[in-house]
């Protein structure tokens, strides 16, 4: 499968998997959820998302149970930025708070550095140069390899790229979900890798029908058309869908062998 390397030097398949769906309370369900992340190694996916967020640390604890000693070539991403307080979460990226998370992100992944770091959400009651200056201090200090930033608009990554190297924006996209169209065409211009989540939608609207459409003349699902699309959509797009089920988890990464036409690729585009 086609690589890209993220910050130019962090070489990864093009698709790669959410964790977050993955159950991790104790019984059969988490046995599963190690077995896929297990499966998700031996399909030769080197490019695995997580965060704070997801279960408020339990998921990186699960990736830590299931695949430590990491691969060489595997990044296992995390975010950080909000926090919980009581039953409620919040956004915090206090340098003092962002510096606690990442060290408590590094002891349940089991990790000396994490090689991506990816900022949640921008905290509104934080200045922007406190945050990223923070995460630069960190990488200075080794404890992460680049920094990237979730739910940006062009105007907030540009200003985000006047303090510190972007090397990935995590932000919502798919065939039948464009809003973000502008952040990708801006990421698309400086070769910063754009992770999209919820990358796999329904087929529904005009797009969807076309999607049916051409997953029918290829013989194949409307996921593998939707992720082979965005694959075309641009090179640095690095889909990570994300499953609690194995089959779907190879049918996803299968869609990397999936061919679209131009033709194809023009119909999906414009529907």
């Amino acid at each position: 499968m086609e690589q890209f390397a993220i910050g130019g030097d962090l070489p990864v398949r093009r698709i790669g998997f959410g964790a977050m769906r993955l159950p991790t309370e104790a019984g059969p369900e988490r046995e599963a959820s190690i077995a896929l992340a297990r499966r998700a190694v031996e399909l030769g996916i080197t490019l695995i998302d997580t965060a704070h967020l997801y279960g408020g640390g339990a998921n990186e604890e699960l990736l830590a149970e299931a695949l430590y000693p990491y691969p060489e070539d595997l990044v296992v991403t995390t975010k950080v930025g909000v926090v919980r307080t009581g039953d409620d979460w919040k956004y915090d990226a206090r340098p003092e708070s962002l510096r606690v998370q990442v060290d408590e992100g590094l002891r349940r992944l089991r990790a000396e550095r994490i090689e991506l770091l990816q900022l949640h959400r921008i905290d509104p009651e934080t200045p922007l140069a406190d945050q990223l200056g923070a995460l630069r201090d960190l990488r200075d200090e080794g404890k992460i390899g680049r920094i990237g930033l979730s739910e940006v608009t062009v105007d907030e990554l540009a200003r985000a790229r006047e303090i510190v190297d972007i090397a990935s924006v995590q932000n919502r996209y798919s065939l039948l979900d464009r809003s973000y169209e502008a952040v990708l065409d801006a990421c698309d211009a400086a070769g910063i890798a754009f992770l999209p989540w919820r990358p796999v939608l329904g087929a529904a609207s005009e797009a969807g029908s076309e999607l049916t459409a051409v997953a029918s003349e290829l013989g194949v699902t409307t996921a593998q058309v939707g992720l082979a699309w965005l694959l075309a959509r641009s090179p640095v797009i690095l889909p990570i869908p994300g499953t609690a089920n194995i089959a779907h988890l190879e049918e996803n990464f299968a869609a990397g062998a999936v061919k679209l036409s131009a033709e194809q690729v023009e119909r999906l585009t414009t529907a």
